[in-house]
């Protein structure tokens, strides 16, 4: 990869990692459509999006954390199911001709939930029943481990959905969702022996921690940027197309 083409790609990521983190997300759907655009192998991807989710969703998490949206109840249930499934599904590898069609899949869920806006006031939320989410979060955790995803584009729209949480409050727990399923995953992953590192890595986790950074201040404090979002979403449309073609 020569120079202008590192360039194209740290800004892409750094993109992608400001608007995901503004709405919670590590964007590991977001880097792994980068990396598909640009020919990158798929166990090189799932490595590196896994490792870049890590950094992002951390402090993603802590901006939403620190504006007072986090609740303890909200993420317990998801999460305890979903970390040794996310673990159990790092062990395994899928051919390259089905993880490409689950990832566009995936990255088809991004784009609704970049898209759709949903917001629940704090009289609209209801009781998060224990054992559906048990069941979301151990079928969120095998899919996520299996891709190299953390699983909060999966679960946010869930919540909001089904009305468990409120926009912010979903981005709060999503984000810390992601860390930890990432961690999961990667434990997985080093177990296996299928982590796959390569020396450029730290630029583009730089690249995509300021960026991240930068967008959970904006998602936790201000206003969503639409015009930015309906770009990554036309960006994504383009990486499904060549994961379900190619």
């Amino acid at each position: 990869m020569d120079i202008s083409q590192m360039i194209l790609m740290l800004a892409m990521l750094a993109t992608v990692a400001f608007l995901y983190a503004s709405v919670g997300h590590g964007g590991a759907s977001g880097y792994l459509a980068v990396m598909a655009l640009l020919g990158f192998a798929p166990a090189l991807m799932k490595s590196s999006a896994l490792i870049m989710n890590l950094a992002v969703s951390l402090f993603s998490f802590i901006g939403f954390y620190r504006a007072g949206h986090f609740k303890i109840k909200l993420f317990w249930p998801f999460a305890v199911a979903s970390i040794p499934m996310s673990f159990l599904g790092a062990t395994y590898t899928l051919p390259d001709s089905i993880y490409k069609k689950i990832l566009a899949v995936c990255i088809l869920i991004s784009i609704v939930r970049m898209l759709v806006k949903f917001e629940k006031s704090e009289h609209e939320v209801k009781e998060i029943p224990l054992f559906g989410a048990l069941l979301t979060g151990a079928a969120i955790g095998l899919l996520s481990g299996m891709i190299g995803i953390g699983g909060g584009i999966i679960l946010s729209p869930v919540m909001l959905v089904m009305g468990w949480a409120t926009l912010k409050q979903t981005a709060a727990v999503s984000a810390l969702f992601i860390f930890v399923n990432s961690v999961s995953g990667l434990i997985g992953a080093i177990s296996k022996g299928t982590l796959v590192i390569q020396p450029d890595l730290i630029y583009a986790v730089m690249a995509t921690v300021v960026g991240g950074t930068i967008g959970a201040y904006y998602g936790s404090h201000r206003f969503n940027i639409p015009t930015l979002r309906y770009m990554l979403a036309l960006g994504l449309v383009i990486a499904c197309l060549k994961l379900i073609f190619t």
